[in-house]
């Protein structure tokens, strides 16, 4: 009779163990497999949160089939007590394994609500934005200008928000002045800056923030990425272009930046420059001018008089028989490349053509008669 029940037990548990076999590797199965979201969500992890209440949130938006295994293999490969408040972005069909890594591995949030604010030629203005997970695009929520707008009320509920994210955003050709007054007028943002960076010292492009972060530590950060962009520019650049240094190269490309918007014709703009160079003409550039009146602090905001492209300043291009001083602005990295590259052509004239670009030239001859145009298309639209 022992012997009988003896052979029972060891049956049930072999059973038993084969029973529990199965449960942990269909449990690893569903931990791998894809999940059951077929699209892309926002989860939204608030401090002192848990994996408890994060398995819930992501078994009621349909992302995993079971909170119970979720929590079970997060203890299991040692994450629970790793989880990071945030807002991130789940894809569709993320499976368990991957959601975990997502809330566990922290760094900035990849979903919700961020405030871009954007530094342009004309002004600053600030937008508030949500990204859209099923199309992974950004909403534009508000949008003004602190410097004669409201404040929106949505401004300041998302600005107080712990997972909200900050950008300041840098068109290319802004001036190192108007950089550092904008940078002024940020109130997530702390400190003062004593001297404003030299004029093209600073990378246009987009730079994280976090609240009350120093002013000057942001300027640091644009002018190490400019560092680096403008050796990478005179590294690449062709052997015979007319410039002397890296500080030349970063002159050009400020004019080039400052004279087109149109990126395919950033080669063909330069080569009119190196052209005149090399045949020891003067660049004759209306940017340059402003320059010399403005020293970067504003915009012109009219048309120059024929006594200012006549008037001797070290950045009048019209006057002086080579590149000014100094930057007009700050290039991003095309003009950059550009200046350093110019397309292989023997324009020395160009104009604009009404459509945004320009009409280049060879001879005077050719250059007059697309200015006559220019005057032109310039005649039709004051009328209209």
């Amino acid at each position: 009779m022992w012997r009988h029940l003896a052979s029972n037990a060891v049956t049930f548990l072999a059973l038993g163990l084969f029973l529990l076999g199965g449960m942990v590797l269909w449990g690893k199965s569903q931990y791998t497999a894809e999940g059951p979201l077929d699209q892309a969500i926002c989860l939204q992890v608030d401090r002192g949160s848990n994996m408890r209440r994060v398995s819930g949130q992501l078994q009621d938006q349909g992302a995993v089939s079971s909170g119970a295994i979720f929590r079970i293999s997060a203890d299991y490969v040692d994450k629970t007590d790793k989880l990071k408040a945030g807002s991130y972005l789940v894809p569709a069909n993320a499976s368990m394994e991957g959601i975990i890594d997502i809330v566990t591995k922290g760094g900035a949030s990849t979903c919700g609500t961020e405030v871009v604010y954007r530094i342009g030629i004309n002004r600053l203005s600030v937008q508030v934005r949500e990204l859209d997970p099923s199309t992974n695009r950004y909403v534009e929520k508000a949008q003004f200008n602190p410097a004669v707008d409201d404040v929106p009320e949505l401004y300041v509920q998302t600005k107080a928000k712990s997972d909200t994210r900050f950008r300041v955003a840098l068109a290319e050709g802004v001036t190192s002045w108007q950089v550092t007054e904008s940078l002024k007028g940020m109130d997530v943002l702390d400190g003062t800056v004593a001297d404003v960076p030299a004029e093209g010292a600073l990378a246009p492009d987009s730079y994280e923030v976090s609240p009350g972060d120093d002013r000057a530590s942001v300027l640091a950060r644009m002018a190490t990425a400019q560092e680096t962009l403008l050796a990478a520019a005179w590294e690449a650049r062709d052997a015979d272009i007319p410039l002397a240094n890296p500080e030349e190269l970063l002159i050009l490309a400020s004019i080039i930046e400052k004279e087109t918007g149109v990126s395919s014709e950033r080669e063909q703009v330069a080569s009119v420059f190196v052209n005149r160079l090399n045949r020891g003409m003067k660049l004759q550039t209306d940017p340059t001018v402003i320059y010399g009146i403005t020293k970067g602090q504003g915009v012109l905001g009219r048309g120059l008089r024929r006594s200012e492209l006549r008037a001797e300043t070290p950045w009048n291009t019209y006057v002086i028989p080579a590149l000014p001083p100094t930057p007009i602005a700050n290039p991003g990295r095309a003009s950059l490349m550009a200046a350093g590259q110019p397309e292989n052509t023997k324009f020395v004239f160009f104009v604009a053509d009404g459509t945004g670009g320009h009409a280049f030239a060879e001879t005077l001859d050719e250059h007059n008669r697309n200015v006559a145009k220019w005057r032109k298309i310039e005649a039709e639209r004051a009328n209209d």
